[in-house]
Order: structure tokens, then sequence, then C-alpha cells
């Protein structure tokens, strides 16, 4: 990839985006009485959660982790570029991850380019994991 397409790629995926989160989401029709669910899908916001280090999982934990939600974001758009769910958030990222891979390919396109990046993880933690 040329920085010409890297930055076209970049901001076709920021456009979209930026349309996603400024338009109202579509609205489920019920077919059957429902239990509500613990959340709102719709009011997760990535953007607004709290930023980690992309090294979290260096740290040394005492426990597997907990379920969690997980964003990819590179703030100096903001781009989300990646989203995953794990029950098991400080193992997840140890052993081999494809977007571990993808990221890498991220950091040397721009660091080739001279691109400004700012990747980091966002977590959100009220996921439920399934029995």
């Amino acid at each position: 990839m040329d920085a010409d397409a890297l930055e076209r790629w970049k901001s076709q995926i920021f456009n979209y985006q930026q349309q996603v989160r400024t338009s109202k989401p579509p609205q489920q029709t019920i077919l059957f009485d429902l239990a509500p669910t613990h959340c709102d899908p719709d009011s997760i916001d990535p953007f607004s959660l709290r930023i980690e280090t992309l090294e979290f999982w260096r740290i040394p934990a005492d426990s597997p982790g907990e379920a969690c939600l997980y964003f990819v974001i590179d703030s100096t758009l903001p781009l989300l570029l990646y989203i995953g769910e794990t029950c098991k958030s400080n193992k997840r990222w140890k052993g081999v991850h494809d977007c571990k891979q993808y990221l890498g390919n991220y950091h040397d396109l721009h660091y080739k380019y001279g691109r400004k990046k700012a990747v980091s993880i966002a977590f959100w933690w009220d996921a439920k994991r399934a029995n």
C-alpha cells in the first residue's frame, strides 16, 4: 500500500464511522416479548472509554481476567481499527492474535510514510460471560 492509498483507506473508514456515529441507529422490531437485556448496545461508545496502552497484556496479572469487549483505536483521527471480545481479558493477547499482525502492518506503514498514529485499546467491562 502506498502513502496515498493508506490515507484514502483511513479517510473512507473515518467518514463511514462518523456517519454511523451521528445517525440514529435502526430500530429493531419485536416479534416476541423478550426480557430486557442488561445494556443497550447502541450506548457503547468506544471513544468515550478509558484508553489503555496496547502493551496492557504484558502487565503481570494474578487472574485470567474478565469478560469484556475491547476496541483498538487510533486517536489521531479518531479511527476505530478493531473490535474484539474475550472471556479472559488478561490472557487473550498473550498468545497468537490476528490483530497483532494487522496492527504491526498498520504501524509499519505509518512509520514508512512518516504518518502520525496514536494506537491504543479501550475496554468495555459490562459484558456478560456466557454460561
